[in-house]
C-alpha cells in the first residue's frame, strides 16, 4: 500500500498537467516502474542476503530533462523513496538508502531514456560481511523507449455540430485568419504566418484547432517558445494570449461572429 502509495503521489505531482502537455515525452511513474525492474534485475545473492543497488542514473534527452527542471530535486526524492519502499516489500538488502541521479544524453531521442546502476559502499565505512564490492564505475546502461502515444485525429468544431469562432493572430502590424485546422508559424516562406526574425526557426510552432480550442505546440525550436511570458511546449490560447517566438510577440485573438 505504502508503494502504490508514493506511485500516486509520483503521478499527481508530475503527471497531471505535465503528464498531459507532454504525451509523447518520458513520464515520471514510467522512470519509477523501470528503476524498480532494473533495482531486481540487479539482485546480488550473498550468504543470508540479497543484495541490490544503491544508485541509479538516469540519462535523458535534452527536452525530456528540461520538463523536470523546475522539479528535478523533488522528483529524484520521490524516486528514491518509491525505490526503498520496493526494497522493503522485497526484502532486499541495500549498502545506503538508495540515491537517484539524473543526467543530460545528447544522444537520445525523446521519449528515449537510460538507467545505469551501481553498488556504492557507505563512505569511510567498512564492507558488512558478505556483502558485495563497491562498482567504480555503473554497469551497462539499460536504455528504454516510453510507449508512442496512439495517434488521434483532431476534430473541427463543425464536426462536433458547433458554430465556428473565428480566430486571429495579429503581429509587428501584420494579421492573418485562421483558415484552417493547422498553421505553421516560422521564418521559412513556406511557413502559413512567416517572421521576419533571424530568432525564430525556420518552422518555430504550430497553431492547432482541436474541436472548439486553439493550440500552440512548439516544434522543437531553438529558441523555444513563450506564453504571456511563460516558457511552455504547448499551451491552451484564450482571447488576447501573447505568443512570444524569438523576439516577435504574436497576439492571438477571437472574433465574436
Amino acid at each position: 500500500m505504502v508503494l502504490r502509495a508514493i506511485e500516486q503521489k509520483i503521478e499527481a505531482l508530475f503527471e497531471g498537467v505535465f503528464g498531459r502537455a507532454f504525451r509523447s515525452n518520458v513520464q515520471p511513474v514510467e522512470l519509477a516502474r523501470k528503476l524498480a525492474k532494473e533495482m531486481d534485475d540487479h539482485r546480488t545473492v550473498s550468504v543470508s542476503r540479497v543484495y541490490v543497488p544503491n544508485e541509479y542514473t538516469i540519462f535523458l534527452s535534452p527536452s525530456d530533462r528540461d520538463q523536470f527542471r523546475s522539479y528535478e530535486d523533488s522528483l529524484l526524492g520521490e524516486l528514491g523513496e518509491y525505490l526503498a519502499e520496493h526494497a522493503k516489500r522485497e526484502n532486499y538488502a541495500l549498502l545506503t538508502p538508495p540515491t537517484v541521479l539524473m543526467e543530460t544524453d545528447e544522444d537520445l531521442a525523446v521519449g528515449e531514456f537510460g538507467i545505469a546502476t551501481r553498488m556504492v559502499q557507505p563512505r569511510g565505512a567498512k564492507p558488512a560481511a558478505g556483502a558485495p564490492p563497491e562498482q567504480p564505475q555503473p554497469g551497462a546502461t539499460m536504455i528504454y523507449k516510453a510507449p508512442a502515444p496512439q495517434a488521434t485525429e483532431a476534430v473541427s468544431a463543425e464536426e462536433l455540430g458547433m458554430e465556428p469562432e473565428p480566430a486571429v493572430l495579429q503581429w509587428d502590424g501584420e494579421r492573418r485568419e485562421v483558415d484552417k485546422q493547422r498553421l505553421v508559424l516560422g521564418r521559412s516562406r513556406e511557413c502559413d504566418v512567416q517572421l521576419a526574425d533571424p530568432n525564430v526557426s525556420r518552422r518555430h510552432a504550430e497553431l492547432r484547432q482541436e474541436g472548439s480550442a486553439y493550440w500552440i505546440v512548439d516544434l522543437d525550436s531553438t529558441n523555444g517558445l513563450e506564453v504571456n511570458g511563460k516558457r511552455v511546449k504547448r499551451a491552451k490560447l484564450e482571447d488576447g494570449d501573447r505568443v512570444t517566438l524569438g523576439s516577435t510577440d504574436v497576439t492571438f485573438s477571437r472574433e465574436s461572429t
